[in-house]
């Protein structure tokens, strides 16, 4: 089966279990997932596996499925937790999820996700508005026969990450008092955590934050001509730049700590982000 045959036997079947169609598409990182129950007026939720052939998140603190609903009265899908290339999958098994959002109708793909940061100035807790990313540690998810009927064979990626957008969710963050860092993402494969030599080696690069997600799925979003934006949750300060060990378990409590004041910035900016979609994207 080619990954075009597999996307739209997905499709087929959540259309047939789910009469919904979003306007923005919404991926929750590690220990985000509980913003889909607090901040969602819930019209239905699909497990990934009820989905046939859809690949199913294995991580502890991703519950593993969509939530359909309206967040400030914009309509969404929600992924309660993502599907990383760690976890064994092809490349186009990790990007299936945001090709599948695409074609129920979403225009803009909002990704988040927890990660270490890099850049000496951030701390844990801090959230850092993506504005770039490095992707080129991790395979392609275009890699292969291009599928024609989602985008061009060669995309243009300089604008991954919609300025527009960006604007947007900073004045956001401006109006509610919440700090609000940006910078560039790296995304590696995981699921080991980076050694320091390697931080030393991604900051020469430019990057300010390091994680195992985001990137391929802004790449392939993009590709089928969606806007896309992203936040990360600096859980913690990467390898090195601390005495202490890292966790996953350190990574879910500081998204925990951090949930409220991120419920209000995704909240505002999805409104705000909308009114942008009527007026751009008719």
């Amino acid at each position: 089966m080619t990954p075009y045959e597999k996307l739209t036997k997905c499709y087929q079947c959540v259309t047939s279990k789910i009469d919904f169609k979003p306007k923005i598409a919404l991926v929750l990182g590690s220990g985000l997932g509980d913003f889909a129950e607090t901040a969602v007026d819930i019209h239905s939720t699909l497990d990934y596996s009820d989905i046939e052939g859809f690949p199913r998140s294995t991580v502890e603190g991703h519950k593993g499925r969509f939530v359909f609903g309206y967040i400030n009265d914009v309509p969404c899908v929600v992924m309660q937790g993502r599907v990383h290339y760690y976890e064994g999958y092809p490349m186009t098994d990790v990007v299936l999820p945001a090709r599948l959002m695409s074609m129920l109708g979403a225009k803009v793909l909002f990704l988040t996700n927890a990660s270490g940061g890099i850049n000496a100035g951030f701390s844990a807790g801090d959230f850092m508005l993506i504005k770039d990313h490095i992707s080129c540690f991790v395979p392609n998810p275009l890699i292969g026969e291009n599928i024609d009927r989602l985008g061009t064979r060669f995309p243009d990626m300089s604008r991954i990450y919609s300025p527009d957008i960006r604007e947007i969710i900073k004045a956001i963050a401006a109006r509610l008092g919440i700090k609000l860092q940006e910078g560039v993402y790296l995304q590696l494969t995981g699921p080991s955590f980076e050694s320091p030599a390697e931080i030393r080696m991604l900051r020469t690069f430019g990057a300010d934050a390091v994680g195992m997600s985001t990137a391929v799925e802004a790449i392939a979003a993009n590709h089928c001509g969606m806007l896309v934006c992203g936040i990360s949750c600096i859980s913690n300060l990467a390898c090195g730049m601390t005495d202490n060990p890292l966790t996953h378990a350190e990574v879910q409590e500081c998204a925990d700590k951090a949930a409220p004041k991120f419920k209000q910035l995704i909240s505002e900016s999805i409104k705000n982000i909308s009114g942008y979609i009527d007026l751009h994207c008719q």
